[in-house]
């Protein structure tokens, strides 16, 4: 319950920000056009605060926190009197209107900007992306792709950490090949491997982009030693205790903690002996792993235990830092990287190269939300730059319903010389809602499956 209200919380946060960056973007354009702007509302349903400033404008906070508005003055829904027919948002020119309606989108890449540049300019802290090793029989495997190496370059794109190796990697998704540049540690010697990826097969609900390929990231390594566990979990109920060393488990002498995993999630509610040592004596458990169901429908057994982590060595780390205006470039590189990221995915979507299965709703939001404000502010504000950034891409596409839909109109006038006629718009407009409610509705459903 508690795990809810945080996540909620932060969703609320998260969302009623972006938002108000959104529909500011819109407000600032329309009123420095001379539009006057009748209600600027964050969130819909039941007013719970209101004010009004000097312009007339209400500005509203509303009790569901799912999105907002900004209301302008139109001629082809208010009543407007002559003396005001210049402030309405109808006779403005064309490319008036197409900058009021890209101003929201374009509010959103410059907010995931600055975010992105004060994270920069407070320091990121970053783990450099070496393999560590690389799974038998896996795509890296065939390729050749050797261990102990730190990824340089993707595609002959530079690349200094993971999140950037995962993004590159994101958008090979339907490619034929990718090509990998590798150092070792100890040298600047760079080497490139081509990867194929024909038969790449990648399911985000059950592994990593990395796992997928077959690459191993360094990281600390987990010992066969309990860390914590969970109170009224398997392992309390068991007896187990912090510092218990695991020695066997199913009658299998255990060589590192992915096998006593794997034990564990292939007894589902089945009884397991275990041989543990605690304070150098050996003892005899016997342990009762929870029987949990994955979104694929399966069940797997879950222990409730932590490990006791070998951290890394301190060279693994270091910390992206930059002054202010290195800091909003590298803000810039970033967004357009995550747009161009966003705008391809749509694309495969569209054909097929992913699946809907992928699409994430409100629920998924909300836990990302709260999962990132339990990291800490920095990957907070990483988490809110992603989202910014999706806002505007979603916002951006030729739906009548959406801004990019407005968009398409408006394009369509400025080389016809006539605005797209109003049952041209309403059929529009019907389409593009019922394609919005059937993507969340796939994506609502794909929550309430993950959970």
């Amino acid at each position: 319950m508690t795990d809810f209200i945080w996540n909620l919380f932060a969703f609320v946060v998260a969302l009623g920000l972006l938002v108000t960056v959104h529909e500011f973007g819109h407000f600032w354009v329309a009123r420095k056009n001379g539009i006057l702007v009748k209600k600027f509302s964050i969130g819909f349903g039941k007013t719970l605060y209101s004010w009004r400033d000097k312009q007339g404008t209400e500005f509203v906070v509303a009790a569901i926190p799912l999105g907002g508005y900004v209301r302008m003055l139109d001629e082809r829904i208010d009543p407007v009197l002559p003396e005001f027919s210049d402030l309405a948002f109808n006779n403005k020119t064309v490319l008036q209107r197409m900058a009021v309606i890209a101003a929201g989108p374009m509010a959103n890449f410059i907010f995931a900007i600055l975010v992105l540049a004060l994270m920069y300019i407070i320091g990121v802290p970053t783990l450099k992306p070496v393999v560590a090793d690389v799974t038998p029989n896996s795509i890296a495997a065939a390729a050749q792709l050797p261990a102990n190496q730190q990824i340089v370059a993707i595609n002959d794109e530079e690349v200094r950490d993971w999140q950037a190796v995962s993004l590159m990697l994101i958008g090979q998704i339907g490619h034929d090949a990718v090509t990998v540049t590798v150092k070792p540690l100890d040298s600047d010697s760079r080497s490139e491997y081509q990867l194929d990826l024909t038969q790449w097969q990648f399911n985000p609900d059950k592994d990593s982009i990395f796992q997928s390929l077959g690459l191993v990231p360094k990281q600390a390594v987990p010992l066969l030693e309990v860390g914590n566990l969970s109170e009224n979990s398997a392992a309390a109920k068991a007896g187990l205790q912090p510092g218990d060393k695991f020695i066997a488990a199913a009658a299998v002498q255990l060589k590192n903690w992915n096998e006593l995993v794997q034990i564990i999630q292939n007894n589902p509610g089945k009884a397991v002996p275990m041989l543990i040592e605690r304070d150098g004596s050996m003892l005899e458990l016997e342990v009762t792993p929870e029987s949990r169901e994955t979104a694929d429908g399966f069940h797997q057994g879950f222990l409730g235990v932590a490990p006791k982590v070998l951290p890394l060595e301190d060279s693994m780390f270091f910390e992206q830092r930059y002054g202010p205006l290195d800091a909003v470039w590298q803000g810039v590189v970033r967004t357009w990287q995550l747009v161009r990221l966003s705008f391809s995915m749509v694309e495969k979507l569209l054909f097929g190269d992913v699946s809907v299965k992928h699409l994430s709703g409100p629920i998924s939001i909300a836990q990302g939300a709260g999962n990132s404000a339990d990291l800490g502010f920095i990957a907070f504000l990483s988490f809110l730059a992603l989202i910014s950034v999706n806002l505007g891409v979603v916002n951006l596409l030729p739906l009548p319903i959406l801004d990019g839909g407005h968009l398409m109109y408006l394009v369509v006038e400025l080389l016809t010389g006539r605005p797209v006629s109003e049952k041209a718009q309403e059929t529009g407009f019907k389409i593009g809602a019922f394609v919005l409610l059937m993507l969340m509705g796939i994506a609502l459903l794909n929550d309430i499956s993950r959970l």
